[in-house]
């Protein structure tokens, strides 16, 4: 691109807020223009305002750049927004109204009938919900969400096997990162040599979701995905990276061999189109019998590759894995980002990319 697309943040202080100004900062075709958080930061520069908790440096144009009013009005067109759902839930259809484009990482508008719920590699092509979306018939502009945090490496895992082998069901119990809870997240007293076998609504997310996620568009709708499924969602002193471990039923007989090549050779078209946030595999087995763990496998493919690894039969079911993906960027950030590069190669951005 000639002219890189001027982008704003909702929510930029937050730690996801945070995740998208790094991803961003050498972006070759967004930049960040505009940032806006809660009243308490509004007229701040932006290193006033948020305390910076990723370890690379906040960059030198965005520390200094101030924090606008949470409103349309002079915000850029493109909009990625990390908010509490609440908040979200009254902002982005204001945004979407006002004919921006809202890249959302919020769960408050993810199950409404007309919001396109999207992993790039799994349903891109549930995007053409925007077009029956009252705010673009009315102005241009939308909603577009991505999966919760541990939904979406779940799904990354199940989308090559649903599309090789067929999905009966899922159980699915997760160990997830003390970053998903946000900064400052969960008081070291409650998590410390302890895990807490609850997080709010975190459940209910990913059952729902995943189906969504997994279905298919019948003309203007989402017919949900018909297999059964399970969700147990723990909270582990983990920095970051959400761990899970999986049991499913096929539909066909599968050799392990089989479904390890599935993973491993799984490309969609994200891949296809070379997106800038896209990941050469999007899906990596690892053939080491403790593996994938956090400490070493949550950076892979920049924090945008899914790790599955120990894979073996199951006594219930037919197969038991392991799944990793990063919760701040694969799993918040930059699916996000990943999801906006996606509309702009669509042509829903308007930045001179072909449909």
């Amino acid at each position: 691109m000639s002219k890189k697309l001027p982008i704003g943040i909702l929510g930029a202080t937050g730690v996801v807020g945070q995740r998208f100004i790094q991803m961003l900062e050498h972006h070759p075709w967004f930049e960040v223009a505009w940032l806006a958080a809660s009243d308490r930061s509004e007229g701040k520069t932006y290193s006033e305002a948020a305390r910076w908790r990723l370890k690379s440096a906040v960059p030198a144009n965005v520390a200094a750049m101030k924090v606008s009013p949470a409103t349309p009005e002079g915000a850029p067109k493109i909009i990625f927004a990390a908010l509490d759902a609440a908040i979200a839930a009254e902002l982005e259809p204001r945004f979407a109204d006002a004919g921006c484009a809202v890249i959302s990482n919020s769960s408050a508008l993810r199950m409404q009938s007309d919001v396109p719920l999207v992993i790039p590699e799994v349903n891109a092509g549930h995007i053409k919900l925007i077009d029956i979306q009252p705010w673009h018939k009315k102005s241009g502009g939308y909603v577009v969400t991505n999966p919760n945090c541990s939904a979406i490496g779940l799904v990354l895992a199940l989308a090559p096997l649903q599309q090789r082998f067929g999905l009966e069901a899922v159980m699915a119990v997760t160990m997830q990162a003390v970053s998903g809870a946000g900064y400052p997240g969960v008081a070291s007293l409650d998590i410390l040599g302890n895990v807490i076998p609850y997080i709010r609504n975190e459940e209910e997310k990913m059952e729902e979701e995943t189906l969504k996620l997994l279905g298919q568009l019948n003309g203007k709708q989402i017919i949900p995905a018909a297999f059964a499924m399970s969700a147990q969602c723990n909270r582990v002193a983990v920095e970051d990276g959400h761990t899970e471990s999986i049991s499913v039923r096929l539909k066909a007989k599968a050799k392990p061999e089989e479904i390890i090549a599935a993973w491993n050779n799984y490309r969609s078209e994200p891949q296809e189109l070379k997106l800038p946030s896209a990941p050469e595999r999007p899906v990596v087995y690892l053939e080491a019998n403790d593996r994938p763990q956090p400490r070493f496998d949550v950076d892979m493919g920049a924090g945008m590759t899914t790790t599955v690894g120990r894979l073996r039969p199951c006594g219930v079911l037919d197969w038991k894995f392991t799944v990793l993906s990063h919760n701040t960027i694969r799993g918040a950030a930059g699916a996000a980002v990943l999801n906006a590069e996606l509309l702009q190669a669509k042509g829903y951005l308007g930045g001179g990319h072909a449909k």
